[in-house]
């Protein structure tokens, strides 16, 4: 077997790799063991991601054409983290260089002035290009706010509502903008209904209540794609996953359940794995996708290296084994501020960039990532494991290709030991401190 190890020592990333063999564990070990059940098998893993925002697109354009290759290629070339997944909002949102939408008309139905320029400008070009090099590539889009006209404060800011008379105006302007996507030749895998809908933000967001949503999907959005001849996943929520459950229950009855294919969730109000486990289980048939996660930004990004980078292992671990299909983080690259973003609400990003100097580096966040999203391929199932000691966080899966996958993230300070066994086999293993290790069989 191959063990791959990422270990955090003051700020600096090492990687190991070696191989190791298995034995027969003929005296039957009972300590210290990660035992692995290939034969219990869970849910498929659809893939991991990131997304391109307007801010992203605006600091990829500062770079040298080069530089701006090599970070795609670094997120989803073959040689990088095998990403499949990306994310992208509908009109502005935080991570954009100001409000902006792409028709602001009232009344226009029939979208004389509907416009893509600012998404042609900054998002479709390297879309298209994830999309060339991707194995398999699955778009997700999210609106962040109506068109100001629409809702009831007037603002595509600071939260609001849709109006009722808009319902089925913003529906169809919401399939015309995944049809010209897919004109431009990018298909939309999945819709949002709405990102983050009970937040009020200074920034574009928009409020519904789980009996709206219900509504609005129900009535107006599904008729509408199915008038422009589309047909992606309608996933609902969108938001932290203390409410996922709930929300879920509201929305999902006889009449939407064949309708929503998919649950969103983001991880800004603590783990609350349990929640994915039960709407798992509710609805066994329905996607579960941790749609964004992102850390504020840090002067301190060399002390805080492995505290960043630990709360993406600890909440990928804890999501996995409780029913989630795949992840996706925010944004893709930032720049040396932890921007651009037009309130300045200003996070940190695997990949930050020095626009003056035309440089980029990889934070803690992209290697400890990668244990997951590289070896971790799409149509994985997750499969049952045991382990002695709460010290450790582990997942298990088998891939397509019939390897197991195992990772196993040890977030404190001192060494831990384990022991791997398998079909009966055992490999005497050591967890570094502050590491992730990735074990291939």
């Amino acid at each position: 077997m191959k063990i791959l190890t990422t270990q955090i020592i003051n700020g600096q990333i090492i990687e190991n790799e070696q191989l190791q063999s298995l034995h027969y564990d003929k005296d039957g070990t009972e300590r210290l063991l990660l035992n692995l059940y290939p034969q219990i098998a869970f849910q498929t893993i659809l893939g991991f991601g990131g997304a391109m925002t307007e801010a992203a697109g605006s600091v990829l354009c500062q770079l040298p054409e080069g530089e701006r290759q090599k970070i795609i290629e670094s997120y989803y070339g073959k040689d990088g983290l095998g990403y499949t997944l990306i994310r992208t909002h509908m009109d502005s949102c935080d991570f954009s260089l100001g409000n902006y939408c792409a028709d602001d008309v009232p009344g226009d139905i029939e979208f004389a002035h509907f416009s893509l320029e600012r998404d042609n400008k900054h998002i479709i070009p390297f879309l298209k290009e994830i999309k060339r090099i991707s194995e398999d590539f699955k778009l997700f889009m999210a609106p962040w706010s109506p068109p100001a006209y629409m809702k009831t404060n007037n603002n595509r800011n600071g939260g609001g509502e849709l109006k009722p008379e808009y319902y089925r105006a913003w529906a169809r302007y919401l399939a015309h903008y995944i049809k010209e996507y897919e004109k431009a030749g990018l298909p939309v895998f999945c819709i949002s209904t709405q990102n983050e809908p009970k937040a009020v933000q200074t920034w574009d967001s928009c409020v519904y209540s789980a009996e709206q949503e219900r509504d609005f999907i129900l009535n107006h959005l599904r008729p509408a794609l199915n008038e422009e001849g589309i047909t992606p996943l309608i996933m609902i929520w969108d938001h932290n996953k203390e409410r996922m459950l709930e929300r879920s229950e509201m929305i999902i009855d006889d009449k939407t359940n064949g309708i929503v294919g998919a649950i969103g969730f983001h991880w800004y109000s603590g783990d609350h794995f349990e929640a994915i486990s039960l709407t798992h289980k509710r609805f066994p048939d329905k996607l579960l996708i941790s749609t964004e996660a992102c850390v504020e930004y840090s002067r301190h990004a060399r002390e805080d290296a492995h505290k960043h980078a630990a709360f993406y292992a600890h909440d990928i671990i804890g999501g996995l084994n409780n029913g989630m299909h795949g992840f996706i983080d925010w944004n893709l690259v930032l720049d040396e501020k932890g921007g651009p973003n037009h309130v300045g609400n200003y996070c940190e990003a695997p990949i930050m960039c020095d626009t003056k100097e035309g440089k980029w580096y990889k934070n803690a966040s992209w290697y400890f990532i990668k244990h997951f999203s590289k070896y971790i391929r799409p149509g994985a199932k997750r499969i049952g494991h045991s382990l002695y000691t709460s010290q450790l966080e582990a997942c298990a899966f088998v891939n397509p290709d019939g390897s197991i996958v195992t990772v196993v993230h040890n977030p404190s300070r001192e060494e831990i030991p384990y022991k791997l066994r398998v079909y009966g086999h055992i490999s005497d293993c050591t967890a570094k401190p502050q590491s992730i290790s990735t074990i291939i069989i």
